[in-house]
């Protein structure tokens, strides 16, 4: 850091279990990316390559390839997974996984209707030759899963192979842990910790607002994800008390 600053909560270090933080690239450019990691690859865990923009992506081995080269890995998002299964293409998804040498995997069921031990049976797959993170909750505002599935579902997930369970609330953060104007469901987030532990789930929040509830809930050191690019210093300083909307949370009995 550039200066000393006391009370500040101790944030964990990469290779990170808890105070995980993954970030969407919608589309960067290889430059793009090459910034982007010149001023934030010690804060970022993992890049999650949104929804199948993969598909479109110019250069894209060498795209990936940067975030290798600066120890970041990266992951389809679930959507494209989605978009193979859907048409009976499985097998070319798990092609594509090798032959980009992606280390990570998303498997989620946001946009098609899939039986839930199908999905788990897609974990056990995945699991075999990379890291599993499976997202929970559905990409329809009009569908509201009761806590008591969400918890269900996490824990089969989990049990099935999955590093991390994610928590949907897609790149709006309007959807799954979200009602439909970005504020949280929070009874359902208490809930969900009653039975998960907090470092098995990482917890979509794209929006500021939703950042600083998590932090202000589980600390510091909450998994989040979603986080755009552009947000990912802000988020640093949400999480050690350096931003307004955190400002007091850490200070503890160190009044002027």
């Amino acid at each position: 850091m550039n200066y000393v600053l006391k009370n500040l909560p101790i944030r964990t270090e990469k290779p990170r279990v808890t105070g995980f933080t993954m970030v969407m690239d919608k589309g960067l450019s290889i430059r793009e990316v090459e910034n982007f990691l010149s001023a934030n690859s010690d804060y970022v865990d993992i890049v999650k390559l949104g929804w199948a923009t993969s598909y479109l992506t110019k250069n894209l081995a060498e795209k990936i390839q940067v975030y290798r080269d600066a120890g970041i890995p990266v992951y389809f998002g679930g959507t494209l997974f989605e978009a193979f299964v859907i048409r009976d293409q499985f097998d070319d998804y798990r092609r594509v996984l090798e032959k980009y040498d992606l280390g990570f995997a998303e498997v989620s069921d946001g946009s098609i209707s899939m039986p839930h031990d199908k999905k788990c049976e897609y974990i056990r797959i995945l699991s075999q030759d990379v890291t599993v993170l499976s997202e929970v909750g559905s990409k329809d505002a009009a569908k509201i899963i009761p806590p008591y599935k969400w918890i269900e579902q996490m824990q089969k997930e989990l049990d099935a192979g999955s590093w991390k369970v994610i928590g949907e609330a897609r790149e709006g953060g309007t959807v799954g842990l979200f009602r439909d104007s970005g504020e949280v469901r929070q009874g359902l987030v208490e809930e969900i910790l009653t039975k998960i532990p907090e470092e098995k789930i990482i917890w979509e929040a794209p929006q500021k607002e939703q950042q600083v509830w998590f932090v202000k809930l589980l600390g510091a050191n909450v998994n989040l994800g979603n986080i755009a690019p552009n947000e990912l210093i802000p988020l640093e300083t949400i999480r050690l008390g350096l931003r307004g909307d955190t400002f007091d949370h850490f200070l503890g009995d160190h009044p002027l």
